[in-house]
C-alpha cells in the first residue's frame, strides 16, 4: 500500500511574527512546532514529508529541523521563491512593481508537484493540529482509490489569537462536503465579546463562535495539480499582475475548484484541537501548551 504525504507549508517570512516562526524552538529538546506535526503524521501511516522553504533559509532549517527528524523520517525539501514557475513576461512585469515575495500557498504547492506521486495532506507549518486530525486525514488518503479531497474544520472562536487579528478561509457545509471557502483577513473578536471580519472599507461581518474556518488542513490526490495549476495562471493573468503583494491562497483555489465541478472536498471531524503562533507573543501559550502534553505523555521528551 502506497504510504500518504504530509507536505509543510514552512516558506513564510513571519512578518507578524517578527521572525522564522517555522525555526523557533518550542520544545524542551529544541522542537519547533512542526516537529509534533511530522511526529503525528508518522504516527498515523504517513511515509515522507515533504517541506516547502525558501533558498535563504535552506542551512538553518537543515541545521534546525532537518538535522533532528530527517534521522527518523524520509524527509525532501522544495523551494519557493519569487521567481519559481513564473513566466518571464510577468516576472519582469512583478519585479517593475516591485514585488519582493512568492505568490502564496496555491503557488507553494504546485513549486513542490515533482516530489508528489502519493495522497497527500498539506498544512501550515506554524499550526498544531493534533493528532486525532492526523489519525483521521491519514486513514482517508489511504483509502485505495481515493479521488476526492478533504478538509479538516475548525470552530473559528477556537483559532483567535488575543494579540491581534487573523486570517481564515470560511467554510460553508453541506452534507458533509465543503461547498464554499471564503478566505477572509481581519477576523478578531472586539469590545461586544463577538467576532467581526472587519473590510477594507471598515465594513463589519459577524461571524460566530462555531463558524466553521478552513486552518490549511488538506488532503488531495496528486490528480489535482494540472486544475491548480490552471486556477493559478488565471491569477497571474489577473491580480496578480497588477497587484505586487497578491497572494494566490489554497483555500481559493480549493474554492474554484468546487464550483467549476472539478472536485469534491470531503469534510471530515476530527475533535482535535488546535493552536498556533501568528504573532510573537502566541509563542509563550504554545510552549506551555506543548509541555502539557509532554507532561501528559501525548509526546515523548524528545521526539526523534
Amino acid at each position: 500500500m502506497i504510504k500518504p504525504i504530509i507536505v509543510v507549508l514552512a516558506a513564510g517570512m513571519g512578518s507578524r511574527y517578527g521572525g522564522l516562526k517555522q525555526m523557533d524552538k518550542i520544545g524542551k529538546g529544541g522542537e519547533v512546532l512542526l516537529d509534533y506535526s511530522v511526529y503525528d503524521a508518522k504516527r498515523a501511516g504517513f511515509g515522507k514529508a515533504v517541506f516547502i522553504i525558501r533558498r535563504d533559509i535552506e542551512r538553518d532549517f537543515r541545521e534546525t529541523v532537518l538535522s533532528r527528524i530527517g534521522g527518523g523520517f524520509p524527509c525532501e525539501l522544495a523551494f519557493q521563491e519569487m521567481d519559481s514557475l513564473i513566466p518571464a513576461d510577468i516576472l519582469a512585469k512583478a519585479r517593475e512593481l516591485n514585488r519582493v515575495k512568492p505568490w502564496g500557498t496555491a503557488h507553494a504547492l504546485l513549486c513542490a508537484r515533482d516530489k508528489i506521486d502519493a495522497p497527500f495532506a498539506i498544512i501550515n507549518a506554524d499550526d498544531f493540529y493534533g493528532r486525532e486530525a492526523f489519525d483521521t486525514v491519514g486513514k482517508y488518503l489511504s483509502t485505495p482509490g481515493v479521488s476526492e479531497g478533504a478538509i479538516v474544520p475548525y470552530s473559528l472562536a477556537k483559532t483567535l489569537s488575543p494579540q491581534g487579528t487573523v486570517t481564515r478561509g470560511v467554510c460553508e457545509i453541506k452534507d458533509g462536503y465543503l461547498t464554499s471557502v471564503d478566505e477572509l483577513t481581519a477576523i478578531a473578536r472586539e469590545g461586544d465579546g463577538k467576532i467581526y471580519n472587519t473590510f477594507a472599507d471598515g465594513a463589519k461581518r459577524h461571524l460566530p463562535d462555531t463558524t466553521p474556518v478552513s486552518m490549511n488542513f488538506w488532503g488531495f490526490s496528486p490528480a489535482i495539480f494540472n486544475d491548480v495549476k490552471r486556477y493559478f495562471d488565471d491569477f497571474l493573468a489577473g491580480p496578480g499582475s497588477v497587484q505586487p503583494k497578491a497572494e494566490c491562497y489554497l483555500p481559493m483555489a480549493a474554492d474554484w475548484l468546487i464550483k467549476k465541478g472539478l472536485l469534491k472536498i470531503r469534510v471530515l471531524e476530527a475533535g482535535a484541537s488546535w493552536f498556533g503562533v501568528t504573532y510573537k507573543e502566541d509563542r509563550e501559550t504554545a510552549v506551555a501548551k506543548i509541555g502539557d502534553y509532554t507532561s501528559a505523555g501525548v509526546y515523548p521528551a524528545s521526539l526523534w
